[in-house]
């Protein structure tokens, strides 16, 4: 009794679980600032994007779906047991100021998916506007292909996140809320039923976007 009444003080959670991996980039310290600076002061007549892709998503049909509970509050009652019915890529680039999202799925995460989606993404923003993109380190967002496709259009300005620094790019707080909201609670049967369950919750999402708001500077990320 003791014991628990001391880790209750100390707000101590036994089933608590928090980690993280740091970063051994040499360049952490110039790449964190580069890039929380295009959040807190982004630059006149340019966007800034965040850019990544969540692989490997898989199409699961549940023996049983999702349950609100009688108050309303929560959801549950999701079963252990389903048929794998294969997977798809999400590419996916939020518009950091908007909060909208350029979403399309493919069934590889190759070079040249890659590039596909860089061309997705020009289709879908102004001509006239700079833009400066945020991705991780991924292989194939550095082949010869892409350096390729980037030095062709010399508007658009890559600026690269710090070696497992993943929290940093804010697209992957989309994932995360795609995977809570869409992914986890549906069943899908096949693939494009998958597909259209995520392309039905990012124009739900566009059609009320919400930006992310980042709060914390270089230095406070520093400390």
């Amino acid at each position: 009794v003791h014991v628990w009444r001391v880790l209750q003080a100390q707000r101590i959670s036994l089933r608590r679980r928090r980690s993280w991996c740091l970063s051994t980039d040499p360049e952490f310290a110039a790449k964190a600032a580069d890039i929380v600076g295009l959040y807190l002061e982004p630059p006149e007549n340019a966007l800034v994007i965040c850019v990544d892709e969540k692989p490997s998503i898989q199409a699961l049909e549940r023996a049983q779906g999702w349950l609100r509970l009688p108050d309303g509050r929560a959801l549950t009652g999701f079963a252990h047991e389903y048929k794998r019915h294969g997977t798809t890529t999400l590419f996916a680039a939020l518009d950091v100021k908007a909060g909208t999202i350029v979403g399309k799925c493919m069934t590889r995460h190759r070079a040249q998916e890659f590039r596909k989606f860089l061309d997705e993404i020009e289709r879908n923003v102004p001509a006239d506007l700079d833009m400066h993109v945020i991705m991780d380190n991924a292989s194939s967002h550095k082949t010869k292909l892409i350096r390729h496709w980037f030095a062709k259009r010399p508007r658009w300005h890559v600026h690269f996140t710090p070696t497992s620094s993943s929290w940093i790019n804010q697209v992957e707080r989309f994932f995360a809320l795609l995977s809570e909201q869409q992914i986890k609670r549906g069943a899908h049967r096949s693939v494009a039923e998958l597909e259209a369950a995520i392309t039905a919750y990012i124009k739900i999402r566009n059609a009320a976007p919400k930006p992310f708001r980042w709060t914390k500077s270089a230095d406070d990320i520093l400390a």
